[in-house]
């Protein structure tokens, strides 16, 4: 069959042949129809995510959409190495698997699945949010941002307050249903910045502030944490939820005194920190709300022969999705 195949830790995959699977006890065979490119995917690829196996060769790809064997159209999650989601054929659980509603084409779900799961996993299994209450989505730009500020207006938050380096794209965010946005400017070129973002959150932090999602970390989330010592209420509980680290800065110093000083509980999101079962159901609840909520994800559909090419520059927006087979046409458009 042909596959997206990763020959050595660091590599890219490269469009090849690899051998068909064959189903073990419990197992589900796969035909994928489609696969998103995801930074937990590349992670698990290059073998540097915490959660990777580290044999090699192996298939790219840990979610994707497909046909079972039996019809049903599915979203299957995490299958066993050396196999993957970028394959035209994939074995998998069946409790890893979760049935698409008929008002989510295959594309859509594709692309939806992860940035959605992270962002309802960090609101309902970690925050435990609670309608009006006020959010926080640091790093409100990117796909899973942006989800996150579309799925806290779905589940009922009072206030949004959605933050990025972007202005413009601040801009399409509260579009999306963010109440305020505050952009910012960090870094050695900016010695003004950390302190110009600490006041603007501290502005809208004395009218309260509850859960804090970040997709960030570094110094845009250290500065959120001493912004909330500064100004919330006192012992005022805030969630903050640690997503994602798109910064690319895995360390901070975080002051003492801001958890002395306030009543913050900090906590993870994440493959492990949340069950997988927990994770299956984000994924079912994001699907059941992508039509009532309206949610919207940019995509760019690429076959997966492309992958060679495609792999190492996608980023960001839109989403890039591989096609795998031919997609069924007799569901709904995907949403761009």
């Amino acid at each position: 069959m042909k596959a997206a195949v990763v020959t050595a830790p660091g590599r890219s995959p490269i469009y090849a042949d690899f051998h068909a699977p064959v189903a073990n006890t419990g197992e589900e065979l796969i035909s994928v129809r489609a696969s998103g490119l995801s930074q937990f995917s590349k992670s698990r690829a290059s073998g540097s995510h915490y959660s990777s196996d580290g044999g090699f060769p192996a298939v790219a790809g840990s979610d994707g959409v497909g046909i079972t064997q039996d019809g049903r159209r599915v979203y299957f999650v995490l299958p066993e190495p050396p196999f993957g989601a970028l394959a035209e054929i994939c074995p998998v659980r069946s409790n890893q698997c979760v049935e698409l509603p008929d008002s989510v084409d295959e594309i859509t779900a594709a692309a939806i699945a992860n940035p959605g799961m992270s962002a309802w996993a960090a609101l309902v299994e970690r925050a435990h949010l609670v309608t009006g209450e006020t959010v926080l989505v640091n790093g409100a730009t990117g796909t899973a941002g942006r989800l996150a500020v579309q799925l806290a207006k779905h589940l009922g938050a009072g206030k949004i307050i959605a933050t990025g380096r972007n202005q413009e794209e601040l801009e399409e965010v509260k579009a999306l249903g963010a109440d305020i946005v505050i952009p910012f400017t960090l870094g050695m070129q900016h010695p003004s910045g950390a302190k110009d973002y600490e006041n603007a959150l501290k502005q809208v932090f004395v009218s309260g502030i509850n859960v804090v999602i970040d997709y960030l970390w570094g110094e845009s989330a250290k500065t959120v944490i001493v912004a909330i010592a500064k100004a919330a209420a006192d012992a005022t509980p805030v969630r903050f939820v640690h997503v994602g680290g798109a910064s690319r800065e895995e360390n901070i110093e975080l002051p003492g005194a801001a958890l002395r000083s306030s009543a913050i509980v900090l906590m993870g999101s994440g493959l492990k920190s949340v069950p997988l079962s927990g994770l299956l159901q984000a994924i079912r609840s994001v699907f059941e709300a992508v039509q009532p909520a309206g949610l919207k994800i940019a995509t760019r559909v690429v076959p997966l022969s492309e992958v060679e090419g495609v792999w190492d520059k996608a980023a960001g927006k839109p989403r890039v999705v591989f096609s795998i087979g031919s997609p069924s046409n007799d569901h709904a458009p995907h949403t761009a």
